[in-house]
């Protein structure tokens, strides 16, 4: 029988494949599908946080991209940080095809899970199913930092 994985086991299974990455690779065969135009992320590679790009968001918040591309084994993989002053939403609740975890860094967060609000602090993970209405608010006093590993196309 297999034993489930703890929130510490999650957080190095999520960080070894963080570290699977590597840019520059280009995918062969260029077709209509919009993976075939993304990097294959076959070499390992380091994410130093200082060296991320940032991005500043309208809502005061900021995205540092860390890796996106596709993995040897062909799942499109989307890492990037961010950081949500309190109150603030990153987007309203939608949904879509690929699957998303998110690692809570900082912060108390509202995940809307399919209508359903539920808390989520500090060493928390949500979970965004394919398709499954969710959203995202912090209610806290101060900034939430988090991770969004996303897996999957978001085109079919």
């Amino acid at each position: 029988m297999v034993e489930p994985m703890n929130r510490r086991e999650m957080c190095v299974a999520l960080s070894s494949l963080a570290a699977l990455g590597g840019w520059g690779v280009e995918a062969e065969g260029k077709g209509a599908d919009d993976a075939d135009s993304e990097p294959v992320l076959a070499q390992s590679e380091v994410f130093r946080y200082d060296q991320l790009p940032v991005s500043h968001l309208p809502n005061g918040g900021t995205m540092r991209k860390v890796m996106a591309g596709v993995l040897a084994t062909g799942e499109t993989i989307e890492v990037h940080e961010s950081m949500l002053p309190p109150g603030k939403m990153p987007h309203p609740p939608h949904r879509h095809r690929n699957s998303e975890l998110l690692l809570i860094r900082e912060g108390n967060l509202e995940f809307l899970n399919d209508g359903k609000p539920e808390r989520v602090g500090p060493g928390g993970v949500a979970f965004a199913a394919s398709n499954v209405l969710h959203g995202l608010k912090n209610v806290g006093a101060t900034p939430a930092t988090y991770f969004v590993v996303a897996v999957g196309r978001v085109k079919a």
